[in-house]
């Protein structure tokens, strides 16, 4: 059997053909064709909760899936959306719940939650909005036009799509929406703002004067979305992206735990920014611990003398490093190795993963308890 730093590498050296071949099993491959087919036909909470098949791959894909059976938790927390901070997703100490109500914002989107793209509604409501006098309604001409773009600009795929000639119809009504209608017998100037993006702050989009061209660039992020700039929504590609991970770290784990934690510490690394979410994450702790050559006894110290021990040993900038932080998953899956041979029968019995640990927290228990009274 291979070892399992050499497995984990084998994984990550190319992490698309991984999750590629992970996409072509047969089960995956049907149930995300299942799933990419019938997810915007859903408009209601209902809906959704109610179809297994999507309702259980959503889950799954936010790493929920020990959660499916409790369907009026999720409503609640689906209803109450997170827009507001005080809303129940929001205040859950796992932030998965509040991932899953955003990638599926019905409280914000109504029937368009699962098909609600940036470049398109926002884009009509401002149209609209812009060419209606007060208190009338849009002309004729105006509803023909919106009719158009929605139609169309899900099409465009490209720079070069959005400013060829024969979508000229669609440019013009992208700008005079967002206020830029001079800049359509520019084209230079349109492309230098969409290729530039607006991940860097130092974009031409954003150290223009005109605050505007920033918020173009934001609604048509062909820099930062390519190809699905124009259909972006969480609760599609992404969230199939997302189940894809899942099962991959989930195959690794069948066949070596310390794999799958490895897996699941470098997809979690860049949002840690505190020891205490390393304390509240049994896994991320395993791993740390593991790092740190600490027994699994320092658990039971005050969490917040077990924050200051891992603050004082280990800088936590550094899994914001791709690199420093490659360095330390070959550490760990080293360590790993060394504590828990691959060649060890043993080694196989005891699991990390339990539900406790990657599924169920105790204050999403208590809710759940709560809302049983």
């Amino acid at each position: 059997m291979i070892n399992t730093y050499m497995s984990y590498n084998l994984i990550t050296r190319d992490l698309g053909k991984s999750l590629d071949r992970v996409e072509k099993q047969p089960v995956v491959q049907r149930d995300t064709e299942y799933y990419l087919a019938n997810i915007t036909k859903v408009k209601t909470i209902d809906e959704f909760v109610n179809n297994p098949r999507l309702f259980n791959y959503a889950m799954k894909a936010h790493g929920l899936e020990d959660m499916t059976y409790a369907k009026a938790f999720m409503v609640k927390a689906l209803k109450e959306g997170v827009t507001d901070p005080d809303s129940f997703a929001n205040k859950l100490i796992d932030k998965r719940y509040a991932e899953f109500v955003k990638s599926f914002n019905f409280a914000a989107y109504g029937e368009f939650a699962t098909t609600y793209a940036a470049a398109e509604h926002p884009v009509i409501d401002l149209y609209l909005k812009v060419n209606t006098p007060p208190n009338g309604a849009p002309s004729q001409f105006h509803i023909q036009e919106s009719a158009y773009y929605a139609q169309n600009i899900g099409n465009v795929k490209s720079i070069d799509d959005f400013l060829h000639k024969d979508n000229e119809r669609l440019l013009t009504y992208a700008l005079n929406a967002i206020g830029l209608d001079d800049a359509i017998d520019d084209p230079k100037l349109i492309r230098k703002m969409l290729e530039g993006g607006i991940d860097d702050p130092k974009s031409p989009a954003n150290v223009d004067e005109n605050e505007k061209w920033a918020a173009f660039a934001k609604t048509f992020d062909f820099a930062g979305l390519g190809e699905a700039a124009t259909t972006y929504n969480l609760s599609q590609r992404p969230a199939v992206d997302k189940y894809l991970r899942q099962a991959l770290e989930e195959d690794a784990g069948a066949q070596n735990e310390g794999v799958r934690l490895a897996l699941y510490f470098s997809r979690k690394a860049g949002e840690i920014t505190n020891a205490y979410q390393i304390l509240g994450d049994k896994a991320l702790g395993t791993v740390v611990r593991t790092l740190l050559g600490l027994p699994d006894a320092v658990a039971q110290l005050d969490i917040d003398k077990q924050a200051a021990l891992i603050e004082s040993k280990i800088n936590l900038e550094d899994f914001q490093d791709p690199e420093k932080l490659g360095k330390l998953m070959q550490r760990f899956t080293t360590m790993w190795e060394m504590n828990n041979p691959t060649t060890s029968p043993e080694s196989m019995l005891v699991s990390l993963f339990q539900p406790m640990e990657f599924g169920i927290s105790m204050d999403t228990m208590m809710a759940i308890a709560k809302m049983q009274r």
